[in-house]
């Protein structure tokens, strides 16, 4: 075996094409595939699917906690609903809501409410209920942690303000 060949095995690079283009076709042929396999899927299978995807995207923005900024809550409400319906409107009043309110949410123009998130909370276990298991805090926990991520990120913004209202008269 000559050097070529053991650094190919030692960086597990795939020798089976000698040309980008051979890869890059490959490539095109296998993703020629995965699209017409998934023109056959029926609908209530694309839409499991797209459920249990954005339910791991919501968990891996969780993980990782306050480097998590590259989601915002309004995002995932967002696929969410487009997911399950085919406008926000119908959303909107499935949840007995305005779709000036739904919109102002998802834009982020307004901050979701107590009841806004109880009421999502509630129509998401329903939804999850035969997809896969969805955690009942998901929802207030990503609101809530985007909240923090946007605090810490913006502490160059409000800490000099704060710090000067700030005194200690007494420490022990």
């Amino acid at each position: 075996m000559n050097k070529k060949s053991e650094e190919y095995i030692d960086f597990g690079v795939d020798s089976r094409y000698s040309t980008i283009e051979e890869k890059t076709s490959d490539a095109v042929i296998l993703m020629q595939a995965r699209l017409e396999r998934m023109k056959n899927l029926p609908k209530e299978q694309i839409i499991r699917t797209k459920l249990i995807q954005l339910k791991l995207e919501m968990d891996e923005f969780l993980k990782q906690g306050t480097l998590g900024l590259s989601h915002k809550f309004s995002d995932f409400l967002g696929k969410y609903i487009d997911i399950l319906y085919t406008k926000h409107a119908y959303f909107s009043k499935d949840l007995n809501i305005t779709p000036v309110f739904l919109s102002q949410i998802i834009n982020g123009h307004r901050l979701a409410s107590e009841e806004f998130l109880l009421k999502l909370t509630v129509h998401s276990e329903k939804t999850f209920e035969t997809v896969c298991f969805f955690n009942k805090n998901t929802w207030f926990q990503i609101f809530y942690q985007e909240k923090i991520n946007q605090l810490i990120f913006r502490q160059d913004e409000w800490r000099s303000e704060i710090e000067k209202q700030v005194k200690f008269s007494e420490l022990v």
